[in-house]
This record gives C-alpha cells, structure tokens and sequence, in this order.
C-alpha cells in the first residue's frame, strides 16, 4: 500500500524507491551510461569478447607511401633490395654514366641470375660508351646467356628502375646520394613510358665481343649526333661528358674530330656550323 510520501511497503516491511526516475535522474543516468559504453569502446578495440567469442582482428599491414624519400647509399640499396626481392614480372633498369666497376657488375650477377630463374623477366639500358668496355661486355655476355635483354643508347634520363610496374627508384640529386621511391601509379607508367619510348630508340648490345673499331663504327655516328645538339644548346664540356658517359677527354678527342670534319679552326666556328647544318636540315 502507499503511504504519504510515496513509497511501497513491500510484505518485509522495508521501503524501496519508485521505479520511476525523475526527468533531472534520467538524464544523469543516460549521461552516465554513455560516458561508460564510450570507455568500454576504448578498452575492448581488437580484444575478444567474453562470452561471444570475437577474435581480433589481424593487425593491418603498413601501407607503404606512394612517395619515399632515402637519404644515403646504405638507405637506398636496402630499399631497392626489399623492393628486387619482391619482384614477380619484370625488372626495368637504366644505367647511365657509361661503364660500371668491375666488382659492382660481379656482385650484380648472382641477384640477376636468381630473377631470371624465378621468371623475372629483365631488360637494362646502358649507354654505348659501354661497348667500349670490357668488363661490360664480359658481364653483358653473362647476362645474355641467363636471358636478361640489354641495349645501349647515346644519351638518355638519369638513373630509373622500374618493378612490377608498381615502384620505380629515381636519383633526386645529383650526386645520387638522395633517391625517391615511386608507388603512386600514374607517376610509374609515365617513368615505364619514358624507358619504353628509348628503349624503342636504343641498338641492340651485341651478344660476342666486337672490336673496337667496328664497336666504333656501330656507334659514334650516335654518339657525335648527340654532341653536336648539346654543343648547340650550350652545355659546358662537364655536362656535355656526364651525359654521354665519356670521360672530358674523350669529349675533345670527339670535338677535334668533328672540328676537323667540318673544316672549323675554333669552337665558335664549329658551333657555327653545326648549327648551320642543323638550320638546314630542317627547313
């Protein structure tokens, strides 16, 4: 039964409050409640739970970034070497600068034969400076045998490697100190498209040796083509023997041939020319 104050008498005598709360009770238990159900939220991500028998999940793998940048040699070869690991379809490289070390291409050989027999199809670009040199034809003839596809061009872009067409490595400086990993897609097929389109241009790296003087014949028309069109833009000996992949001597020794092609007695007069040439060839 109630009494005044509006309490039930239960049969053992004691008083218990009305089951309903007040408007001012309600919202502060509600408050409350969410204030609790926000903790165990928190406390309970990736946990099982009692009683349901959840199992958390695994956690996420990192995703890489669609650009990395590597400071350092060390830095890069460890990160070109995780991405080389990995490789299931194709392996592009360019490697400018002309011949490479001796030592450096015979370390090389043992990861180019592991691809190949994994079915990793590789091609490389050098340029036909490397012709000239016989530690990379004794390399390039190793290669050949394992199934790698090698060509040389005069003149072409920096540094690239290319895998799975889903990372590509370039150099960000000039010294190659500091290189930049590529995973963002669009940025990729276009650095793919830029070595397909030389690689179209490119001659075929022989597979037997060649003497020097047929080498010579094969190549240096290419090869001069190119000096003229930077000699024509201006570009100091330096500049001119980096991209090549020649040494600066090389690059006079080249000059004075043309130079004495031409008939010019001074490099203004060869400029000149050249340029003339240029002019008519294509008016």
């Amino acid at each position: 039964m109630n009494n005044a104050n509006g309490v039930n008498k239960g049969q053992n005598g004691q008083e218990s409050a009305r089951l309903e709360p007040t408007p001012e009770g309600a919202e502060g238990t509600l408050r409350r409640l969410a204030e609790q159900l926000d903790e165990l939220s928190r406390l309970t991500v990736g946990r099982p739970i009692d009683g349901i028998g959840g199992v958390p999940e695994a956690p996420a793998t990192p995703v890489e970034p669609l650009i990395c940048h590597l400071h350092g040699l060390d830095d890069i070869e460890k990160a070109i070497n995780k991405a080389l690991s990995g490789a299931r379809r194709e392996i592009l490289t360019a490697q400018p600068d002309g011949p490479r070390p001796g030592p450096v291409l015979e370390k090389a050989l043992d990861s180019v034969r592991r691809h190949i027999e994994a079915g990793v199809a590789m091609r490389t670009l050098y340029q036909h400076t490397t012709r000239f040199d016989e530690a990379t034809k004794k390399y390039v003839r190793a290669v050949s045998d394992y199934g790698v596809r090698v060509r040389t061009l005069a003149e072409f872009f920096d540094r690239l490697i290319v895998i799975d067409d889903a990372v590509a490595f370039i150099s960000a400086n000039e010294s190659r100190t500091h290189a930049i990993a590529i995973r963002e897609p669009a940025v990729v097929r276009f650095l793919k498209d830029a070595f397909e389109r030389s690689w179209d241009r490119a001659k075929a790296f022989p597979f037997v040796p060649l003497h020097a003087a047929k080498a010579a014949g094969e190549v240096i028309p290419s090869l001069r083509e190119s000096i003229s069109s930077l000699l024509i833009g201006g570009y100091s000996d330096k500049r001119i023997a980096r991209r090549l992949g020649i040494s600066e001597r090389s690059l006079q020794g080249h000059i004075a041939a043309m130079k004495q092609e031409l008939g010019a007695h001074t490099r203004v007069q060869l400029g000149y020319l050249l340029a003339r040439n240029e002019t008519t060839i294509v008016l």
